[in-house]
């Protein structure tokens, strides 16, 4: 499973950067997204893709029984998760207003507004 995972994480960071390159902002931000699942991925992956028992201690007991999952690596993706949200519409806002003003997505031709 984790070579598929490998392959998919790789298209999803080639297709982010190529997207990213693009004059287009709306690709820009397209780009951002697809950045920021792949690096979820990769962290997901990188910690070993393992189906044990939730960290949970019973009562009684100092550590739990038995193997465990590892709880650190999905906190980092949920994390991740709802800060690429924020950053994701935040720009989706900031390409609206700037659509708004500009009536273009061009990033060439929102350089030449600043003067």
């Amino acid at each position: 499973m984790e070579p598929v995972l490998a392959v998919t994480i790789g298209i999803l960071f080639a297709a982010a950067i190529y997207m990213m390159l693009r004059r287009s902002i709306v690709k820009l931000v397209i780009g951002l997204m697809l950045l920021s699942n792949a690096a979820n991925l990769l962290v997901f992956v990188t910690a070993g893709l393992t189906r044990d028992a939730p960290p949970l201690v019973p009562p009684g007991m100092s550590m739990p029984a038995g193997v465990v999952a590892d709880p650190l690596p999905q906190a980092l993706v949920l994390t991740a998760i709802v800060i690429s949200f924020g950053v994701l519409s935040f720009a989706v806002v900031l390409v609206h207003r700037a659509w708004e003003v500009v009536r273009t997505d061009d990033l060439d031709q929102l350089k030449e507004t600043d003067t």
